[in-house]
């Protein structure tokens, strides 16, 4: 609870953001690296804070293409005993013990989503956010998976185990939105942000 107080007070000066979700393990020559860092900067020149993971990988690309671009970088670090290098790319940095109070910070200050590949961190971001719109623990925002080729075999997976079987309902895989274009990326969230303004013109909160 003191985590979430504090990154609380830290990031109330920055109101709504865009968390974006992906791995530490790739590697800058990776396109997808260079995708994120392209994702990052579009943000921050529509005035969008970034808020990603603080560590190298995609958070790494994620946090310089906003910080370049003369945005704001918001970088909610973990600490662990394999991955203790934090990116320089920051602008508001916290550090966090609790993966618990880490996922609470961003979900209090996100007001759109975006999911790069990555593995089970990404992955439990992932559904934990879904799950949260679904049931509206958290305002509706845009989740955006990003890499159609990567996501592709979950969302088959969802369709015919959890979709076929009644486990989630017809229109719940309509919250996210897949593509490979900065483009549509852009489009999504900033027509949600002008739409639904109203929505976020009051502080952030922890989620109900």
């Amino acid at each position: 609870m003191s985590e979430m107080q504090k990154a609380a007070s830290t990031l109330e000066e920055i109101g709504w953001g865009v968390s974006i979700f992906g791995s530490a393990r790739i590697k800058p020559e990776s396109p997808y690296y260079a995708l994120s860092e392209a994702i990052g900067a579009r943000l921050a020149k529509a005035g969008l804070t970034v808020i990603a993971g603080g560590g190298p990988g995609i958070m790494e690309a994620a946090n310089k293409g906003a910080f370049e671009a003369g945005g704001k970088s918001v970088g909610l670090n973990i600490n662990l005993p394999h991955e203790t290098t934090n990116n320089k790319f920051q602008t508001h940095s916290l550090a966090f013990d609790y993966f618990y109070s880490r996922k609470a910070t961003f979900f209090m200050h996100s007001a759109a989503y975006i999911a790069m590949p990555g593995g089970f961190g990404t992955l439990d971001e992932l559904f934990e956010v879904m799950t949260l719109v679904q049931t509206r623990k958290v305002p509706a925002a845009p989740i955006i998976l990003v890499g159609a080729t990567f996501w592709a075999g979950l969302i088959e997976w969802i369709k015919d185990n959890l979709l076929v079987n009644k486990l989630i309902g017809p229109l719940d895989l309509d919250l996210l939105t897949i593509t490979d274009d900065p483009d549509v990326v852009m489009q999504h969230i900033t027509a949600f942000c002008t739409e639904f303004a109203d929505q976020l013109d009051y502080a952030p909160a922890l989620p109900e």
